[in-house]
């Protein structure tokens, strides 16, 4: 008998956002599933489009592998991951592995951009621990998120890593199932050899969309290289939010030796090269989208979605900036919907007053570091616990937890706009953000998403056009005007690709 230890500790840093992710934004319920320990880190995940279920559902076919669950959790995307949460976290994984006697391999589902207050690559300082523990001979297979900013250290200290190969990440899930593989292949006697570089540009998320070129094709070349877990090959886009050295893309390989794993790098790392100036990082403004939005939804009978690409809760934003919502008013928009605009205070006040009512006050704009709320005069039109399942592919299988949600209108003569506005923060890439509100996407003339690329999976196939703007938010996308302090002196933050938005 096989016996694994597994665990999963998940968090993408945005280290210009503005809160802190505590212990408790770890044990809170969310997109995904609040802290689970011991079984129900597999109950709790089970049938969900996570790394970790893929695994547990590939493991489950051998009957000879025994499954020691020891801890799960993730928290929303925010600025770094408080040292209290970082420390008890994993205090929690090598608590549970120094516990649970005679091991004979480890898998942890990590996202690959973590970065607590002490330390800039939080997984190569878990996984440090974790191998000063075990020592240098128990296989350690780790899965990461397509954004991992991929270091040196999780290389070495991994035996193996699997990559999300989907933006949006639809393939969570089977990446999990591929760790599994490599890590059988190492418990069965194989041996692996690895081969890893990285690019000299950073690539904003925007551009990192997996459903066109160049990126398109890129993962197309990756996926050829097999067949795992004897040989394969991992492309990594990177997180350009998190400002720390090892930033950026990069190409990671494994074979069965050392010179096939330099050459599949040396072949995959070409490619990237060469697709540098493909990328399309173009972005408008809000005004320039709600304008040419209410152009193309007057001549089709499809909503055309508008993406407000900076303010991505799933990416570290507050998801409560208003300077689209302010465009679509401002520009006369009709047919608008817009979610999700996080703001516990309005979402209570709308509870309290009941539907029907009208409030009147400051609609987001309330976090970060530049208040700017929208005023305005608000019509309550329908309520909700903010708790229901998500039906479209990626999320799938996993409950939202928003917290008290409210549907307002804005009440203005020139425009017809609503809101959906969530007690807590959550990444609107999903139509049952508004369906369980009783609003069905596809029937509006404008749809507007606080998402960059996840979106894309649900609400493209409704849509005569995807817009993306550049309000202001707490993500950047316009990697330019970034402050960055802590990167490779060598890195180019703006790849040679499409940047129409210069001004």
């Amino acid at each position: 008998m096989k016996r694994i230890v597994i665990a999963g500790f998940q968090h993408e840093t945005n280290t210009f956002g503005a809160t802190l992710a505590t212990m408790s934004d770890f044990e809170m319920a969310d997109s995904w599933p609040g802290l689970l320990r011991g079984a129900e880190v597999i109950s709790g995940t089970k049938k969900s489009n996570l790394p970790l279920a893929g695994f547990v559902h590939e493991a489950r076919k051998d009957a000879s592998v025994e499954l020691i669950p020891l801890v799960w959790c993730s928290a929303e995307p925010s600025a770094h991951v408080a040292d209290e949460a970082f420390e008890s976290i994993t205090g929690m994984i090598l608590e549970g592995v120094r516990n649970a006697g005679k091991i004979d391999g480890i898998y942890l589902d990590l996202h690959g951009a973590m970065v607590s207050e002490s330390h800039e690559d939080g997984e190569g300082e878990l996984l440090r621990r974790l191998r000063n523990l075990v020592g240098p001979n128990i296989p350690i297979s780790v899965s990461l998120d397509l954004h991992a900013n991929l270091t040196r250290e999780m290389v070495d200290l991994a035996s193996c890593i699997t990559i999300f190969r989907t933006y949006p990440h639809l393939d969570m899930a089977e990446t999990g199932a591929r760790a599994f593989q490599t890590l059988q292949h190492l418990m069965s006697g194989g041996r692996l050899f690895k081969a890893y570089r990285q690019a000299p540009f950073l690539i904003p998320l925007q551009a990192q969309y997996t459903g066109v070129a160049p990126f398109q094709s890129l993962y197309d070349k990756v996926a050829s290289v097999g067949p795992t877990p004897q040989s394969w090959a991992e492309l990594a886009a990177g997180f350009p939010a998190a400002d720390i050295h090892d930033a950026g893309p990069s190409i990671l390989a494994y074979a069965d030796n050392q010179k096939d794993a330099d050459a599949i790098v040396g072949s995959l790392f070409t490619d990237l090269l060469s697709a540098e100036s493909e990328f399309d990082c173009s972005l408008l403004s809000s005004q320039e989208a709600v304008e040419k939005a209410k152009t193309i939804a007057a001549k089709s009978d499809k909503p055309v979605i508008i993406a407000d690409v900076q303010d991505n809760p799933g990416a570290g934003g507050t998801s409560d900036t208003t300077g689209l919502l302010r465009a679509l008013v401002e520009g006369g928009a009709e047919g608008v919907i817009l979610g999700m605009l996080c703001d516990p205070e309005v979402a209570s006040q709308a509870h309290a007053s009941g539907v029907g009512s009208i409030i009147e006050g400051a609609l987001g704009g309330k976090s970060g570091p530049a208040p700017n709320p929208f005023s305005g005069r608000l019509q309550v039109e329908r309520l909700s616990d903010g708790r229901f399942s998500f039906t479209g592919e990626m999320y799938a299988g996993s409950v939202a937890e928003t917290g008290p949600t409210a549907l307002l209108r804005v009440l203005d003569d020139a425009s017809d706009v609503r809101v959906v506005v969530s007690s807590y923060r959550c990444q609107c890439l999903d139509q049952a953000i508004f369906t369980h509100i009783g609003i069905n996407p596809a029937a509006q003339q404008i749809v507007t998403v606080k998402s960059t690329v996840h979106f894309r999976a649900d609400f493209e196939p409704i849509s005569a056009a995807v817009l993306n703007t550049h309000a202001p938010g707490l993500f950047p996308c316009r990697l330019g005007q970034v402050p960055y302090r802590n990167l490779r002196a060598s890195v180019r933050v703006e790849p040679l690709g499409r940047l129409s938005d210069r001004r």
